[in-house]
């Protein structure tokens, strides 16, 4: 992409230097480009030119539409506060947004428990004739979205080259927040990825998807929601409209990981940006909220919890895109 001349208002500079340091440290900021661009479509539109960005340019361009999500208002409100924050560290006048919140959805944590039978119910899933490899594939993604708190599209997006099944690591590329990243897998599931592989991928080329479609290309996002679905029905776990997702596996990795450092009296200052580059967080705000929920499921650890990083626990509520 041509990074020069892409803006025309009169705020083009600041909104090139902004994309510039996210780019520098490491994001694609792809959407938030587009978004950009949006907005400077947006200011050219105004009858006049202003060097500021002011409160009213913002409410007005942050104000929700009728037919657009909450979600998506967000989005925008989020990123004129990131705007805002670099143009007055750039010493310019900003107006930053209030901090909003982008986070009601509360999470379902699977117990040990469920997590047993959720897995039972994987290697016991019926045969498909249509798809004659769907319960050896939905067993082994279901366990590696959970052992490695990986996001659904991060799964289904694996090629066999991206799996190594010598050194039992995960090379994660093309993520959400444009970082890659490469993470160890356990022993068992690095087992099992190799049971996987003899069965199914045999005499596939590298480049070839690590969880094939019989129809060709990948197994999609939505597929695999629809079956973990069934799953949850067959592990005796009801599901509504609001969840227990699948997403919620990579939730439940995050807070069991917390628990056990919790119980053995880890330093959660060392241990959070472990974390958060685990899992592939745009920031160390994403990983933070873990913390919190963590204490509030538990609170037989909340001291351990809060012992050496009660002021990393901030006061949120959650959003589903975590």
């Amino acid at each position: 992409m041509n990074r020069e001349n892409i803006f025309k208002s009169s705020l083009k500079d600041s909104l090139q230097g902004y994309i510039n340091e996210k780019q520098a440290v490491g994001y694609s900021f792809a959407k938030g480009i587009s978004m950009l661009r949006q907005f400077d479509n947006y200011l050219c539109s105004l009858p006049q030119n202003t060097t500021e960005l002011t409160k009213e340019i913002v409410l007005e361009w942050t104000k929700r539409k009728s037919f657009e999500a909450t979600s998506t208002q967000l989005g925008r409100i989020s990123l004129m506060r990131g705007l805002a924050e670099y143009m007055s560290r750039m010493g310019k006048k900003a107006y930053i947004c209030p901090t909003v919140n982008r986070y009601s959805y509360t999470p379902y944590i699977f117990s040990k428990k469920e997590i047993a039978s959720i897995f039972y119910a994987c290697d016991n899933f019926p045969a498909s004739k249509e798809s004659p490899n769907r319960q050896i594939i939905l067993s082994l993604v279901i366990r590696m979205i959970y052992g490695c708190g990986l996001r659904i599209s991060e799964a289904v997006n694996l090629t066999i080259s991206d799996v190594n099944l010598n050194e039992g690591t995960i090379f994660i590329k093309d993520t959400k927040f444009g970082k890659e990243r490469l993470i160890p897998m356990a022993d068992t599931l690095k087992k099992r990825c190799r049971e996987y592989s003899i069965l199914v991928l045999t005499g596939k080329s590298d480049t070839s998807y690590f969880f094939p479609s019989p129809f060709g290309g990948h197994y999609k996002s939505n597929t695999i929601y629809g079956l973990f679905r069934k799953v949850l029905w067959a592990a005796g776990i009801s599901h509504t409209g609001k969840g227990p997702r699948l997403h919620d596996m990579r939730h439940t990795y995050a807070v069991h990981c917390l628990k056990k450092w919790a119980l053995a009296n880890r330093d959660m200052t060392n241990c959070m940006p472990y974390l958060s580059a685990y899992l592939g967080h745009e920031d160390f705000r994403g990983s933070q909220r873990y913390l919190r929920l963590t204490a509030d499921l538990y609170p037989d650890i909340t001291s351990k919890v809060e012992k050496n990083c009660s002021w990393l626990i901030p006061e949120v509520n959650w959003h589903e895109t975590y």
